[in-house]
């Protein structure tokens, strides 16, 4: 696991002011991405502090690097960070540790860097964000113990949780193509319908669409086919994390998942925040995996680590806001319709990777796991409508009157993450966002 050092000092400041004391991107955190500048479609590799982007490449250009620090970040000068990421943890340390120092209002380079800011920042506000790396594969997974429960339920009544869930990390192999970064418009999908009284199915718009709050992982160093990674190592090869909305279309899932799981249901779009928050950032907010309860069966040996047992969990606190045209309409803010935390995942991610591999199956860097939907034992806390609505029979109200059952043009779905400590600066994850555009046009062609 990363190691707490100087630049997790919650006394530490910088001299880019809008990061002192900034909710997501204090210099404690330093998140990797790939943006634009204002007037250039050029990829370029950056680190988010406070409101600004730090450019890497120019910073580079200005010999700001040595050593290992330099090679990670002239690994990001292709416009994706997968270079970067399959250097492993030692190139992505130094690189952090430099910048918390070009960064720090007392460090020695300070009043230097400072004069010449102009070039190597950029308003985030003004730049375009992009996908951080060239997505090779992407895994779903279905570690959220209380939303398989509640979705269980409403499928299978009387057998809600089957009973390799306890055993097994239950995933799948998801679509890379169709996953889009944070802002970009997801369209209603159309697919096969079948209502429990039709005769037969129809194709038409999915009227039960849905957002699930996920915790997006990164992958690192990669494997060779054929040769497994340990849980003991899997730390090792995890290069980040994010926030993933697996976008799901429910009554095309509910007709096609049998017998081999979701396809167009989950395909059409996935979500995930532009920034990568490193091992590093979150070190603080490790935490125990949440112990089993007596009865519970124990993971078998290639599932269980105890150094992964005691700190292989985070801290994350994760919310869902919904936007309205109703709440637009009144002037409202968005409402929080959610709030869960990844203390609630049954497998750590070190489970997750271990058992992917196991098989001898490769993984590569910039490749994407999702932690599947995280929901909380309650209803407040529950990632998706299909279990806040208890399968759309109990609508929820908004503040501006409206009702919903399931997601309708124009909602705008919001997913945050942050920290909870006292102990340490709180980090978040910027947000995962985006906004559900008419699909007409899937059905009728125009």
């Amino acid at each position: 696991m990363a190691q707490l050092d100087e630049t997790h000092d919650r006394k530490r400041l910088s001299w880019v002011i809008s990061a002192n004391g900034h909710a997501d991107f204090p210099i404690q955190n330093l998140p990797l991405g790939i943006f634009s500048p204002p007037g250039n479609s050029e990829l370029r590799g950056g680190i988010a502090i406070g409101d600004m982007i730090l450019d890497l490449t120019a910073a580079a250009e200005i010999e700001c690097f040595k050593g290992e620090a330099r090679e990670a970040a002239e690994a990001v000068s292709s416009g994706n960070l997968n270079d970067l990421f399959a250097l492993g943890p030692a190139h992505r340390q130094a690189l952090r540790k430099r910048v918390s120092e070009l960064l720090d209002a007392k460090g020695r380079d300070a009043e230097r860097i400072s004069m010449i800011s102009g070039r190597i920042l950029h308003r985030a506000v003004n730049c375009t964000l992009h996908l951080p790396a060239r997505i090779g594969d992407y895994t779903d997974f279905y570690a959220g113990i209380h939303h398989a429960t509640n979705v269980g339920r409403i499928f299978r009544p009387d057998n809600p949780l089957l009973p390799n869930y306890r055993h097994i990390p239950i995933g799948y192999h998801g679509r890379s193509s169709s996953i889009v970064p944070s802002g970009t418009p997801v369209r209603r999908p159309a697919g096969q319908l079948k209502a429990p009284a039709a005769a037969s199915p129809s194709f038409g718009l999915t009227q039960r669409l849905d957002y699930e709050l996920e915790l997006g992982i990164w992958i690192g160093q990669g494997n060779l086919i054929g040769k497994p990674i340990p849980i003991s190592e899997a730390d090792q090869h995890i290069a980040g994390f994010c926030l993933l909305n697996d976008w799901s279309a429910r009554d095309i899932q509910s007709w096609e998942y049998q017998p081999v799981g979701p396809f167009l249901s989950k395909n059409f779009s996935t979500t995930i925040s532009p920034w990568v928050i490193t091992p590093e950032a979150v070190a603080p907010f490790r935490i125990a995996q949440y112990p089993r309860s007596e009865g519970e069966p124990r993971p078998l040996p290639y599932l269980w680590n105890d150094r992964d047992q005691r700190e292989g969990a985070l801290d994350l606190d994760l919310e869902v806001f919904l936007m309205t045209p109703g709440l637009r309409e009144k002037r409202l803010s968005p409402q929080r319709v959610a709030i869960a935390s990844t203390r609630h995942m049954y497998w750590t991610v070190a489970q997750l990777l271990a058992h992917h591999t196991s098989n001898g199956c490769n993984v590569r860097p910039g490749d994407l796991f999702g932690s599947g939907t995280i929901s909380a034992p309650t209803a407040s806390g529950f990632g998706s409508l299909i279990e806040t609505t208890a399968g759309g029979g109990q609508p929820i109200r908004l503040e501006s009157g409206e009702e919903r059952r399931f997601l309708e043009d124009g909602d705008e779905v919001i997913l945050r993450a942050r920290t909870r400590t006292d102990k340490f600066v709180q980090i978040g994850f910027g947000d995962c966002y985006g906004k559900i555009r008419s699909g007409e046009s899937i059905v009728f062609g125009a």
